[in-house]
């Protein structure tokens, strides 16, 4: 059976949906008016006890979509059933989003956190640290692919008599992070006869010969929708760049306070990751990583820091960027990166105003699951890709497929951008980009993954029972492997474009640029609106967070 978005929605709320009054309490508690397109044909199927193949684009609601249901049928059989069982497992590839889908699924059962127990066990801590949590028998366990047979060889936990759902998140992830051999292997543990949903953002090849091994006649929810948000929530930017040249240009856009809000931005390999936030560490930019080389629970600390507004800019690695020409790998260069990170695909970071490609993405896939991190739900986003001339072929490739999904004529605008206005600053970040050399990279790499291992491991118990100690140990601290001079923190008079002057308060008396004010309320309006009609260096105006 294969349903589309034409077919009849008979779902109009939450409450039309015959969920738990607990469940609907916890529902309004998070401030959801209505359930999305997927949710509302998928929870009434999923409570029917189909097989159900998922697939809509990031954003979409996916994975209350599959948890509210779930939930439900473990509060129904409660009435039923005493016998404390594992009823359902939730397969993730990687340990951010299996901490993200843990926190989604704790929400949803805060009025019935007694009677639906839940936990994540992605975290590589030893194996019998874990077992006691699940001689509990949780009702729901949350894990990726490769842990979850360590767990079922052990025989910490038997799922042969118990387990009523499987549920496969980012299915199209699964194989391509090499987990085709594990999921083969778990399901020989698992019983003959059990509910399985798969979700997923396409329906590659991969998602076709995973439903084949574990669906048995679904029902195939497609939406068919483009990949992300239409452009009328999505804007889409290029500036032209060369290497030489793209430090500078962010240096500007972040100091002139030109990009407003959270801000993602992406390059391509890990070592970029450090450079980048070194670079700006100079001039009072702070920033937070991500990568795949970091500890899990740091990284999901930085994902969950970055949510809740502890900072506004984090770079990100797209783990499957190829390594940087320049860099000569040796045997001694062992760089262990974690097979179960994910930083492009499947996490849900949250008000996210814009997605900057410091490098461009190296294919069309990777374009959207990067763009897609901001605009989702009903917010408004911009992706802001900066593009050498090396690059350009692979713009025009993405630019013409994505004009072919939205059947549209010029989806990628040009931010027109005067480098010759910002000399200034182009004269100091040439200076602070080569003051961050190979080897004070390689230092920053080493000191923060020490120091991480140390906060992760050693501290571990001291934090949990004191939470706000954690706070010093904030991600955006400063790395200081680099000689920092502290008058490049500020940004003087005789450097900023005069065309700025007026919407920086500059040059009038008592006035001062708040980017407090300036990033919510009144005085941001009133700033954009100034710099659009009178500032040749902006042409795009970026969302704030409301």
């Amino acid at each position: 059976m294969e349903l589309d978005e034409e077919d009849e929605i008979k779902s109009k709320n939450f409450h039309e949906l015959e969920l738990d009054d607990r469940l609907l309490k916890a529902i309004a508690k998070l401030g959801w008016n209505e359930p999305t397109l997927i949710q509302e044909k998928a929870i009434p199927l999923i409570l029917e006890g189909k097989d159900v193949l998922i697939r809509a684009r990031t954003g979409s609601g996916k994975t209350a979509a599959f948890a509210l249901p779930l939930i439900q049928k473990i509060l129904v059989n409660k009435r039923m059933q005493k016998k404390q069982q594992i009823k359902g497992l939730i397969v993730a590839p990687s340990k951010e989003l299996c901490k993200q889908i843990y926190d989604v699924i704790m929400c949803l059962t805060t009025k019935c956190y007694r009677e639906v127990r839940v936990i994540d066990i992605s975290p590589q801590t030893d194996l019998n640290a874990q077992k006691p949590l699940l001689n509990e028998m949780p009702d729901i366990i949350v894990v990726t692919p490769s842990r979850l047979l360590q767990h079922l060889k052990a025989g910490n936990m038997m799922l042969k008599h118990s387990l009523e759902t499987l549920i496969i998140d980012e299915a199209d992830l699964l194989f391509s992070f090499g987990y085709e051999n594990e999921i083969k292997a778990v399901l020989t543990y698992l019983p003959t006869a059990y509910q399985a949903i798969l979700a997923s953002a396409t329906l590659s090849e991969d998602v076709q010969a995973l439903k084949r091994l574990v669906l048995h006649n679904p029902a195939i929810l497609k939406l068919e929708e483009p990949p992300l948000a239409p452009p009328t929530q999505l804007a889409h930017y290029t500036l032209a760049a060369e290497e030489t040249d793209k430090a500078a240009i962010l240096y500007a856009l972040l100091k002139l306070h030109l990009i407003r809000g959270k801000t993602i931005i992406f390059v391509n390999t890990v070592d970029r990751c450090y450079k980048l936030k070194l670079f700006l560490e100079q001039f009072g930019i702070p920033t937070c990583i991500l990568n795949s080389e970091l500890p899990a629970t740091s990284r999901c600390r930085a994902v969950t820091q970055f949510n809740s507004g502890t900072y506004d800019i984090i770079i990100a690695s797209d783990e499957k960027a190829l390594e940087e020409p320049h860099v000569i790998k040796t045997k001694k260069d062992k760089r262990k990166k974690d097979k179960e990170s994910g930083v492009a695909r499947g996490i849900d970071f949250q008000f996210v105003s814009n997605v900057i490609n410091f490098d461009f993405p190296l294919d069309i896939n990777s374009y959207i699951h990067r763009a897609g991190r901001t605009a989702r739900g009903k917010n408004q986003g911009t992706a802001l890709s900066f593009v050498a001339i090396r690059e350009r072929p692979l713009m025009e490739k993405v630019e013409e497929h994505l004009k072919g999904t939205y059947n549209c004529e010029n989806l990628f605008k040009t931010y027109q951008f005067k480098l010759e206005e910002v000399e200034g600053f182009r004269y100091r970040a040439k200076d602070g980009w080569k003051a961050v050399t190979r080897i004070a990279v390689r230092e920053a790499r080493l000191k923060e993954i020490r120091q991480e291992v140390i906060n992760c491991e050693k501290l571990k118990s001291y934090f949990e029972d004191n939470p706000r100690d954690l706070q010093s140990l904030r991600q955006d601290k400063a790395l200081h492997t680099v000689k920092l001079q502290p008058h490049l923190k500020d940004v003087p008079e005789y450097i900023i474009p005069s065309t700025l002057k007026g919407i920086m308060g500059i040059g009038k008396r008592k006035r001062k640029f708040d980017r407090n004010a300036a990033s919510s309320g009144a005085t941001a309006v009133k700033s954009r609106h100034q710099a659009r009609a009178s500032n040749p260096l902006i042409s795009l105006e970026i969302p704030t967070k409301k």
